[in-house]
């Protein structure tokens, strides 16, 4: 019996171990957690920083998976098991190109130790470097650079003027005299100082005049600059705009009174058609407010479709019909066009009618 006894302790013992052992794991202590770069410039490049471990357990340790926080930041790490005592590491790079200001970024590290996840730091603060001439005025003008190659009036009203300005360089050797050579009636622009000693700034300022605009929507136009006297038409400075109607300062009555638009339908499929062949369809547009309602504007978003309203000045409860027309001529596949059509309607002044296609071959 006592021979059995110490039989079965014996297996029991060697069951204990056997469990023992299958439950060490690694231990992956770190040098350090967090590394601060502190503050360096932005042109110093790539800073890099390693995070040396140990594994201080007693099996191999297996880093199953290093995760960055952001792209601007690389890991490179020990790809091969760390047997127990001996060291790995974690490299880790921060990229600072065009990233200025305070940064703290981390890196997740995945293994097989008793911890399984660590979270590693990195931080600093990135000085902006010196910008280049062609980086602060990337747009070239003729012999000049500008910051800008448009002056975009994102919205002006009928009855106001508005104004904006493009900082020029003359980044040459000698002295450049700029004039406005051409510019639409409804643009007035300036450039101060006209003569740009080298190496110096110059302001083009351009004010719009909604009412000389006299039109409603986008508008877009060019104005020609002479470099030196010169007389050619190879540089300029766009200006676009959308025009607006001013409603602000109708009454509670005069806008229970106005005109109120409605399209039927406002949308439209031709579905296949031949690209050799012309398609039309007819919009209805009607107004069902109680003054006359004006048609201000309509533009298509392709020289490939005309539209053509039927009268200009529809009155209340009139409906005038929208002739559109569509020329599939060089276009193949699914098209789809914009037509902006605008009113007096103060509370709808602007409505955008779609057409679409599926433009086929001839022989398809």
């Amino acid at each position: 019996m006592k021979y059995f006894l110490k039989i079965a302790a014996m297996f029991f013992l060697v069951g204990f171990v056997t469990i023992l052992k299958a439950q060490e794991k690694p231990k992956m202590v770190f040098d350090k957690l967090s590394n601060d770069f502190g503050s360096f410039k932005e042109d110093a490049g790539v800073q890099s920083t390693d995070f040396v471990f140990t594994n201080k357990g007693t099996v191999p340790l297996v880093l199953n998976n290093v995760q960055a926080s952001c792209g601007c930041t690389t890991p490179e790490w020990t790809r091969e098991p760390v047997a127990p005592g001996k060291t790995g590491k974690i490299k880790v790079s921060y990229d600072p190109r065009n990233r200025p200001g305070a940064f703290s970024k981390t890196v997740t590290v995945q293994s097989n130790a008793e911890t399984p996840t660590i979270v590693l730091t990195i931080s600093g603060t990135v000085r902006e470097r010196e910008l280049t001439i062609a980086e602060i005025y990337p747009y070239q003008v003729g012999v000049l650079r500008a910051k800008s190659s448009y002056a975009t009036f994102a919205r002006v009203l009928n009855n106001e003027t508005q104004s904006q300005s493009i900082e020029l360089y003359n980044d040459t050797e000698a002295p450049v005299k700029v004039g406005i050579k051409q510019a639409p009636p409804y643009l007035k622009a300036t450039i101060v100082p006209e003569t740009m000693a080298p190496k110096s700034k110059a302001v083009f300022t351009v004010v719009f005049s909604g009412k000389e605009a006299n039109t409603y929507g986008f508008v877009s136009n060019r104005i020609y600059l002479s470099l030196n006297g010169s007389d050619d038409y190879n540089t300029s400075l766009g200006v676009s705009a959308s025009v607006e109607e001013d409603f602000s300062k109708l009454t509670p009555a005069e806008l229970a009174n106005a005109p109120v638009v409605v399209f039927e339908p406002v949308t439209h499929d031709f579905g296949d058609i031949k690209e050799t062949k012309e398609v039309e369809f007819t919009f209805t547009i009607k107004n069902v407010g109680k003054a006359d309602l004006i048609i201000r504007n309509v533009r298509a978003s392709c020289g490939c479709t005309a539209v053509s309203p039927s009268k200009s000045v529809i009155k209340p409860g009139e409906i005038a019909p929208v002739k559109t027309v569509f020329n599939p001529s060089g276009k193949r596949g699914k098209q789809s066009k914009s037509i902006t059509v605008i009113t007096n309607d103060p509370k709808n002044p602007t409505v955008n009618l779609f057409i679409e296609s599926n433009v086929l071959a001839e022989n398809q």
